[in-house]
């Protein structure tokens, strides 16, 4: 086995498929489709009664607000539950307002100091340890001359973006947290052990309806009164026997009403007030009832129960109102929307989607549910399928366009429906954002504030939008164009930088990995638009970067220009160059020969390929530390740099020496399926996501390479199709 080797060769993909690359293809998708199925944002019931989250993802939890009466020593009690899918050491922040002490699973994992209990701005970062399932975190409060409470959540937005569920069994599966109210002695026993507190103890918010307002219709108070409007209740009537069923609604209304099964009306009372009574023939299946009525100048809701008219005892089990979609924090069926005024009333066919139509201004709107102030809110809580993150947009790029090398649509609409899940939702979750604090879905490109939030994903996105027009793309696309053209910070003469970051060490730096995060979506945005702009811009940031990262006597670049230094990190870290050289072919396959700047950057291209060409290592991987052979043998940059070889000849830009890069490529394929890519699909050697270093060391023993990474599959998949279509480009060739 040779020392680049992650795999004993007997379990080697190399070993199984020869030349059979789309057996390698297909195994490595499957594999991650497998491992990650697809699945749904869940829906939760959320009240704003409860803390509220800020943009970095923290509850703002004063405790002075709720209750204005507290006295000097009292203590509070904040309690939530928060699930892991495993045992993790996960990163938490705090800023307190007054004495704060965390306790995770009854054990303590933060106290506050002096100096924390009055600087209120101050961040205090800590970690925790999470044991799989469910994990019982509480807050204990202390009121004092400063105040009580805290700002409390992740330690991580982009990583760790949690929400906390609620403890009370009542509302079992709702978003937020619950409070105790003030209490004079400290607690000597913790929620989440034994004993059920949820019950024992009285808990906040309040989320029962007063006795005035329970009187109400269910519209007047969700929506309170406002003559000439109308609003929607939606709710599923399913019928489970093969038999049509018989069945009469009844009940009342209050304010103007109409009634509907799947589209068609089956009542309208034109009264103010009515009793229900209709009959209807419900063959087997579900179906959409819905409920619109109008605000007249009082109260107005309904109330409605369904009733067997014929058939046998055991037929009235077959006949029930179900949840339009599953719910997390109620037992209730009927979900409500509104409020819609005058033309704008939209029809019902609008209304029975999880997402409604929007109001009159085009905001999207989201169902409530009849608690005081409760909404029904979509989260992400899967691992990977509907998450918009960099790392996934190359896998997803590298799936899709697996599909269209092979020719099936199994993987092709696994890519197309997970970007669409987002692209769909981009809208509403910028809604959600400026409505609630922070969005439960698409955190990144809804709080875009870095080229790695909104770049990777959105050429994805962009290259999915060719083969079928996606939901929601267009407009997604054009808010990551903006955050690039307009917001992203540049030096004076345009280069893209960071000015900022989540670490001090970030800031004020260039990345060669962020020609990588900005220029692949110029390029497609440029094919979207054809406005030439974006494509010039492109183009210059190559140069620009050129200027300080280049290093001429290799033809290969730093990782890092650090302007605090006013120097390159001197350190060539293998997938930083990838990016350069994949992000470059990708530019050059869109760019006019015409353009000003083509061949210049053609030029470029060709240098960048002459360094890292002689820089491959024996077994065909490029290393870890591109000048250092000692360091490991690398999946991702090896595959990068594989992909750029192979378009290099085939769309002809390495047309001297040909023969060098096709022996290039032929070996780095072998070198990725025998020491890489093991017969079940599983791919090693990905370097994790990296910080930066002076010290090549860093990369080499800190930055470890890891399973399945999703910084690599995807370049892996490209590398392997470019592999495959060189392949078949040389025996048109010979055909010739």
């Amino acid at each position: 086995m040779s020392v680049n080797a992650y795999l004993d060769p007997h379990e080697a993909m190399g070993k199984f498929t020869l030349e059979n690359d789309e057996l390698v293809l297909a195994a490595i998708a499957n594999r991650f489709i497998g491992s990650h199925p697809k699945l749904p944002p869940m829906y939760r019931t959320y009240t704003t009664r409860g803390f509220q989250r800020g943009s970095d993802y923290r509850y703002e939890m004063n405790l002075e607000e709720r209750w204005p009466e507290l006295k000097d020593g009292q203590f509070l009690y904040v309690w939530g539950k928060l699930w892991s899918d495993q045992e993790a050491d996960s990163p938490f922040c705090i800023s307190c307002f007054g004495p704060a002490t965390v306790f995770v699973n009854e054990s303590q994992s933060f106290k506050s100091n002096l100096n924390d209990d009055v600087f209120p701005d101050r961040k205090i970062h800590f970690r925790a340890m999470l044991r799989k399932g469910w994990n019982h975190i509480v807050l204990e409060l202390v009121k004092t001359g400063t105040g009580c409470g805290a700002s409390f959540g992740t330690g991580s937005v982009k990583g760790f973006p949690t929400h906390i569920l609620s403890p009370i069994a009542e509302y079992e599966g709702q978003e937020g947290w619950a409070y105790s109210s003030p209490q004079k002695e400290k607690w000597l026993t913790l929620p989440g052990g034994d004993g059920d507190f949820s019950s024992t103890n009285e808990w906040y918010p309040k989320l029962d309806w007063l006795p005035d307002e329970a009187e109400k219709g269910c519209f007047a108070r969700i929506f309170g009164i406002n003559p000439g409007s109308s609003a929607f209740a939606w709710t599923k009537l399913g019928n489970l026997s093969l038999r049509k069923q018989n069945m009469k609604l009844k009940g009342q209304y209050r304010g103007r009403c109409k009634i509907y099964l799947d589209g068609t009306m089956v009542y309208y009372g034109e009264e103010r007030a009515g009793n229900l009574d209709i009959m209807l023939q419900l063959r087997h299946g579900s179906h959409d009832l819905v409920v619109q009525s109008e605000c007249a100048d009082g109260n107005w809701g309904f109330e409605l129960m369904l009733e067997q008219t014929q058939g046998h005892a055991s037929d009235n089990e077959m006949v029930k109102l179900s949840k339009p979609f599953p719910v997390a924090g109620i037992n209730d069926h009927w979900y409500y929307v509104g409020l819609f005024a005058g033309d704008n009333v939209p029809e019902v066919n609008a209304i029975t989607h999880i997402h409604p139509a929007a109001d009159a201004a085009g905001e999207p709107l989201c169902w409530r549910a009849d608690r005081p102030d409760t909404w029904i809110r979509p989260y992400l809580e899967n691992a990977m399928f509907g998450k918009w993150n960099y790392p996934l947009g190359v896998t997803l790029y590298g799936i899709l366009k697996t599909g269209a090398a092979l020719s099936d649509s199994h993987f092709t609409n696994y890519a197309t429906e997970h970007i669409e899940q987002c692209s769909s939702m981009h809208t509403y979750s910028v809604w959600d954002s400026a409505r609630f604090g922070s969005p439960g879905i698409n955190h990144q490109l809804t709080l875009i504030d870095s080229l790695d939030d909104c770049g990777s994903f959105g050429a994805a996105m962009l290259e999915a939008n060719k083969a079928r027009k996606l939901i929601g793309a267009e407009q997604a696309a054009e808010r990551i164009a903006g955050y690039i053209t307009e917001k992203q910070d540049r030096l004076p003469e345009g280069t893209l930088y960071r000015a900022r970051g989540t670490t001090d060490f970030m800031k004020d730096t260039i990345w060669c990995d962020d020609l990588y995060m900005s220029t692949p979506f110029l390029a497609k945005y440029y094919e979207l638009t054809g406005q030439t702009t974006y494509l010039d811009d492109a183009a210059e940031q190559f140069l620009l970067y050129r200027s300080k990262l280049f290093i001429p006597e290799l033809q290969i670049m730093h990782h890092v220009y650090d302007f605090k230094f006013n120097k390159p990190n001197g350190v060539p870290w293998g997938r930083g160059n990838g990016w350069v050289l994949f992000s470059l072919s990708e530019l050059l396959a869109v760019m006019p020969v015409s353009h000003k700047r083509y061949e210049q950057l053609l030029g470029f291209f060709r240098e960048l390929c002459l360094g890292y060409e002689r820089l491959q290592g024996e077994s065909g991987l490029w290393h870890q530390v591109l000048t250092d052979p000692d360091s490991y043998g690398e999946a991702s940059c090896t595959s990068m740099f594989l992909y750029a070889f192979a378009r290099g000849v085939r769309y002809g830009w390495l047309k001297e020496d040909t023969d060098r890069y096709v022996r290039s490529v032929h070996k780095g394929w072998e070198g990725l399926k025998n020491e890489c890519i093991d017969k079940l699909g599983n791919v090693y050697g990905v370097c994790r996501g990296s910080g930066y270093s002076y010290s090549a060391s860093y990369y080499k023993n800190e930055l470890t390479w890891q399973l399945n990474d999703t910084h690599g599959i995807g370049i892996v998949l490209l590398a392997g199709i470019e592999a495959m279509q060189l392949r078949a480009h040389g025996l048109s060739q010979t055909e010739e």
